[in-house]
């Protein structure tokens, strides 16, 4: 079975209480190839200055904000285009671009990297790694690129052909390179690293040719690549457990992958990433669905230097393709769930207390859940768009239930499973404002019909019809919900598909859609105050920036699954496919 047919069915630490002006300290020069380069520290990633966007969603707790406050509510109509430069080719484009002193590192598809200079989206330097002629065949998918990460004096990415490198920040040179998996039997590198405490932290999908060996998440030396640890996301025989898959071959145990960045809190010096469905989805093809399969469908806390689980919790056992890895919020907040919106609470919570967590929408459902950051312990969950496929929580324990009446039990059963393939919530990330205490989450309204397979059919085994929810017309929405209370604050509705968005501290919420829109919405009432059509799927993921004292918005565009599965649902509605990365700032 090819890897072509097997994926034909795979369809900051603190708020800085300053304005823009009085957070630059250090004015940088005017031309960015002659400002000195000052070598990025842990201490910089962990509250980085409010210029510069250093790491995936800015800061290590996964929040998509930025205090940056020069553009706002009362002026944000008055944006500009300052500059825009097409991107290299690839067939997905889901960019997030680091900015540090002035300076852009922009990930283009199939392992391109530009440095440009942020003001004047001037090339500096570019690196273009040479790919393996058959890479095709074994990730047939293996142009996304979506983030870099930056240490010392080197900007770091994981690549397509399996390896972690480093290049010269300065120069676009490789440092060093160094072999994480043999990519015939590997991993896709479907996200960059982050840098906890000094080391270089991946997770990526994992290959059926690679098997439960290919699903680690790994630790390397920031500074000279060796490997410090990898862990599986499938235990290994006499591992605690391994005996959830039942009489499962360990070898038939596959693709648990960990496909989006993870989160990492320095005081407690856990990272937290999640995981993927099993391979293939309905659990009857396996040990029967009566059982486990760890750690699929999880929040995972890892101790950053040793790479040991110190715990886990299972959102869901799933058999539809309804993954968990998406990004994970890292607060502290005030924890009173309203029960008029939030369907399951913990008994124990004692409503106001003060709880450093780990929240927002981990997967596929929609669902919110909000967990004890040093313990895991569940607190409370709320579901958002339609979904039938969890039954319930229980409060004391966070213990799952699933929906029994939307379980397989043979080849060529139908059910009606929502959300979507596509979400709910996908890739595509939500942001936390300090100043609101509110989460907002770009989610889709779909369902779909999904049909059972042969076991080797395809990679999940299933079929997948997409449908709109039932009651709306709208496919894409923006939810802001009250991290303390779970409450809903507002909802915004379009037609299209709804992508990745930002926060800022001008009061102004970010977001493209599925079809080239990228609008500011405000972040207390959801309406819209500025709208331009970038002509096509804003698949990149938004940021802000500020060089000599003037603020910046960032974003790119071009083809993505998201954005292509959505669109099926709109056809009258017709984006181009361009990459392009767009750069605005006030007149």
């Amino acid at each position: 079975m090819t890897r072509r047919r097997i994926f034909g069915s795979f369809i900051a630490v603190g708020l800085l209480a300053c304005t823009l002006t009085g957070a630059a300290q250090n004015k940088p020069l005017d031309s960015a190839r002659d400002r000195p380069f000052v070598p990025v520290t842990d201490e910089m990633l962990w509250k980085p200055n409010p210029a510069d966007w250093l790491t995936w969603r800015r800061t290590l707790d996964s929040w998509g904000f930025s205090p940056l406050n020069q553009i706002n509510r009362s002026n944000v109509a008055q944006m500009k285009m300052a500059w825009s430069r097409g991107m290299g080719p690839g067939n997905v484009q889901e960019a997030t671009p680091l900015v540090y002193n002035g300076v852009m590192y922009l990930p283009n598809p199939s392992d391109l990297v530009q440095a440009l200079d942020a003001k004047t989206g001037d090339l500096l330097w570019q690196y273009q790694r040479k790919l393996p002629a058959d890479l095709g065949k074994f990730m047939p998918v293996f142009a996304i690129n979506r983030n870099l990460a930056i240490y010392g004096d080197k900007i770091i990415d994981t690549s397509a052909d399996d390896y972690v490198f480093a290049l010269d920040a300065k120069t676009g040179a490789l440092a060093w390179e160094t072999k994480i998996l043999d990519y015939q039997k590997g991993a896709q590198q479907t996200s960059g690293p982050i840098i906890a405490n000094g080391k270089i932290i991946s997770g990526r999908g994992c290959e059926p040719e690679g098997g439960p060996d290919a699903c680690v998440i790994t630790a390397h030396d920031a500074v000279t690549g060796k490997e410090i640890w990898r862990t599986r996301t499938i235990p290994k025989p006499g591992e605690p457990g391994y005996e959830t898959w039942g009489d499962v071959p360990e070898d038939k145990r596959i693709h648990v992958g960990t496909w989006m960045v993870p989160s990492y809190d320095p005081q407690l010096n856990m990272v937290y990433i999640g995981t993927s469905v099993t391979s293939p989805a309905p659990k009857y093809m396996l040990a029967g669905n009566d059982k486990r399969y760890l750690y699929h469908n999880s929040t995972l806390a890892l101790n950053a230097d040793t790479g040991k689980i110190e715990w886990y919790y299972q959102h869901l056992v799933d058999h539809w393709d309804l993954d968990h890895p998406f990004e994970r919020l890292l607060l502290e907040t005030a924890v009173a769930p309203d029960p008029k919106q939030v369907a399951w609470i913990n008994p124990k919570v004692k409503p106001g207390e003060k709880r450093r967590v780990i929240t927002g929408i981990p997967g596929k459902t929609g669902i919110v859940y909000t967990l004890d950051r040093r313990t895991g312990e569940f607190l409370w969950a709320r579901p958002t768009v339609q979904q039938n496929v969890i039954r319930s929580i229980d409060g004391a324990t966070g213990a799952v239930t699933g929906n029994p009446d939307v379980l397989f039990t043979a080849k060529g059963q139908e059910k009606l499973i929502c959300p979507s393939v596509n979400g709910g919530k996908n890739w595509p990330a939500g942001a936390y404002s300090p100043p609101t205490n509110a989460m907002y989450y770009p989610l889709q309204n779909m369902c779909m019909e999904v049909t059972t397979l042969e076991p080797d059919a395809s990679l999940y085994a299933v079929q997948m019809q997409p449908e709109l929810a039932a009651g709306t017309d709208k496919v894409g929405t923006v939810f802001a919900i009250s991290a303390e209370t779970g409450r809903t604050l507002w909802k915004y509705e379009q037609r299209a598909g709804i992508l990745s968005l930002v926060a800022t501290g001008g009061g102004l919420i970010f977001v493209g859609d599925a079809i080239g829109h990228f609008r500011a919405l405000d972040d207390q009432t959801g309406k819209v105050l500025f709208d331009i059509n970038l002509g096509s799927p804003v698949s990149g993921y938004p940021i802000t920036f500020a060089v000599s004292g003037k603020q910046y918005v960032a974003v790119s565009t071009g083809p993505s699954l998201v954005a292509g599965g959505v669109g099926r649902l709109t056809p009258e509605l017709k984006p181009g496919s361009a990459s392009q990365m767009f750069v605005f700032a006030l007149p």
